[in-house]
């Protein structure tokens, strides 16, 4: 994947001014609760509009939970939450959610696997899963495919989704992520469940996206250090809803830190711009 990217599809919204226009999001003090469980405490982070993060950390440290805060999809406990520009809770999530690019696993399931390929991209610009009556012109059509040739596949947009292998469905999730020119693009584990050379192919895209200065910021969350692509600039870690530690990533993802998150003692190494880690 080379070049820039394509420019947004044709009537998207224009983003509002904001107070810090590299700020896209901005935690403070920050929790949640769901009955009575604390998902998130006390989390300050700040994403700016150049910044690429990765969010490690073990199941339930509330990685999911925090995603979902910066997609607009919830609201804080405690604290005050600002998604570029906008605080949420006082302003207009609909409109906000079009500013964002998402990829999750709940939202792959929604897709019907009958759907045309190409269409599981396109219906993005209504924010729909599955197409139906709705109507789309041809800057959005052809924004669509482009999507898809910038990822590798474009000579799979007339097939159906539920014939692609798991790692050709998670490159078009990513395409249907990026089809309203987002601002913010989060990607919740989108190396989960595929092999090798799946995870090794999706790091080289997910890499190529990160070294494109129009590219959105992006925010992507996983349990493992071989997942993080090369040109990624920031780590925060999670543990029990709290934060362990955040920074630039060679200061942030040390054998200490990441011991400290994991509960266990690892060795972590570095070659070149990969990273493994195992025990100790």
């Amino acid at each position: 994947m080379t070049g820039d990217l394509i420019p947004g599809a044709a009537g998207a919204p224009a983003a509002p001014s904001t107070v810090d226009a590299d700020l896209v999001v901005s935690l403070d003090g920050v929790g949640v609760k769901r009955s009575g469980t604390a998902l998130l405490h006390d989390v300050d982070w700040r994403v700016e509009l150049d910044e690429r993060w990765v969010v490690l950390g073990p199941n339930g440290a509330g990685k999911t939970t925090l995603l979902n805060l910066a997609a607009g999809r919830l609201h804080p406990t405690t604290g005050t939450a600002h998604v570029l520009g906008e605080r949420i809770g006082r302003t207009d999530v609909n409109e906000l959610r079009m500013r964002i690019g998402l990829s999750t696993a709940a939202l792959a399931e929604r897709i019907p696997a009958d759907e045309r390929v190409s269409d599981v991209v396109v219906t993005a610009a209504w924010s729909v899963v599955g197409r139906w009556r709705e109507s789309y012109d041809r800057t959005d059509e052809a924004r669509a495919r482009a999507l898809l040739g910038q990822l590798g596949i474009g000579h799979l947009a007339d097939r159906g989704y539920g014939t692609l292998s798991e790692g050709e469905r998670k490159r078009v999730q990513i395409a249907r992520a990026l089809m309203t020119d987002p601002e913010l693009l989060l990607l919740d584990e989108p190396a989960a469940g595929l092999d090798l050379g799946g995870r090794e192919d999706l790091v080289t895209r997910l890499a190529d996206l990160a070294y494109d200065p129009d590219a959105p910021a992006l925010v992507l969350v996983t349990h493992h250090v071989e997942e993080i692509p090369p040109g990624f600039t920031h780590a925060l870690l999670l543990r029990e809803g709290g934060v362990v530690a955040q920074g630039l990533l060679a200061d942030t993802l040390t054998a200490d830190n990441l011991s400290k998150t994991f509960g266990l003692p690892l060795v972590v190494e570095r070659s070149g711009d990969r990273w493994t880690a195992r025990a100790a």
